[in-house]
């Protein structure tokens, strides 16, 4: 005989206890809390404070990516150790020192001295030893853990304690699962970003210009982010100029105005072989600039100083504009 199963139903199931009576099913012990605009506008909460003041508040999110070799990683570690040492980074100043963890995952570790030799000697404080920590993948047996896995992330919770910088340099040698084209791909990597947010880590990440020139992938990326910097070589850029680019901030919650103006930064070696960064408003049509100024009778050398340009390019633009 075959006994007959009773029909699934979508009917609410119902505890029975012993004693006959329905129970209801307990409650979760981790609710959501829930505002109401009269709580919320009562909350004494203290103005938020700043990193990199305005470019990087404490508890912030930002990006900053340009093409292949335009000087994206001296710039993301110019701001780390300026974070770290409570100096300046080009016009952006940090109040106070705080501890900062720099993750590479493309550069050869003598590189990345070199680099972060000619940032260290560029400014006017020393960071102490504690406050900037690397994790480079050039100097791991096995190199990093994938960022886009929940045990890539769980394997970084150790190199986490204390810090309130965190930087990844860059996603596509950090985060290497999933389509960057694909918006879900980026979902897991999110939701860590905005857990390390709540736990009061500031992140930046650094990344990779796509054909058109914009980030590349996905533009879920940009949702959660305070800040996104783009990198661009100025006009009339020839190669022998070095680190010298724009920045132009294509999201900038928090600061606006003169803020977020465009500025043009460079670095410059000095007889002695000290670097210092320089920078300037981006207000754009330099050759012409250099051609009024010559025309006004100003030198070649005048006119690089004026403008924050090398001679040799000075010489070559005015050589251009020439009948």
């Amino acid at each position: 005989m075959i006994n007959a199963q009773p029909a699934a139903t979508s009917a609410p199931v119902h505890v029975v206890a012993n004693n006959g009576h329905d129970v209801k099913p307990e409650k979760p012990k981790h609710g959501l809390k829930v505002l109401s605009i009269g709580e919320l506008l009562s909350l004494e909460l203290p103005p938020r404070e700043y990193l990199l003041a305005p470019l990087i508040p404490m508890r912030g999110l930002a990006m900053l990516y340009a093409p292949r070799g335009i000087g994206k990683t001296y710039l993301a570690l110019s701001i780390s150790y300026a974070i770290a040492a409570g100096d300046k980074a080009l016009r952006w100043q940090a109040p106070s020192p705080r501890r900062v963890l720099y993750v590479d995952g493309e550069m050869p570790l003598e590189s990345l001295q070199q680099r972060l030799a000619a940032v260290v000697g560029s400014s006017d404080k020393l960071a102490e030893s504690e406050n900037f920590k690397l994790l480079a993948a050039d100097h791991q047996d096995f190199g990093l853990p994938d960022l886009s896995t929940i045990d890539g992330q769980t394997k970084m919770e150790p190199y986490l304690d204390g810090v309130q910088f965190l930087v990844l340099d860059n996603l596509s040698t950090l985060v290497r699962s999933g389509k960057e084209n694909e918006a879900e791909c980026w979902t897991l990597i999110q939701e860590w970003l905005l857990d390390l947010r709540r736990r009061g880590i500031a992140v930046l990440f650094v990344h990779h210009a796509g054909k058109g020139g914009k980030q590349r992938g996905t533009s879920k990326r940009e949702d959660a982010l305070d800040s996104v910097l783009s990198l661009r070589h100025p006009e009339g850029y020839e190669p022998d100029e070095g680190a010298r680019f724009e920045i132009h901030f294509e999201k900038s919650r928090g600061f606006a105005g003169k803020d977020a103006e465009p500025v043009l930064g460079w670095m410059e070696t000095d007889r002695d072989g000290l670097v210092s960064w320089m920078w300037e408003p981006c207000q754009g049509g330099q050759r012409e600039k250099a051609r009024v100024l010559a025309a006004e009778g100003k030198s070649i050398r005048e006119i690089a100083s004026l403008l924050g340009l090398s001679k040799s390019t000075v010489e070559r633009w005015l050589k251009k504009t020439q009948p």
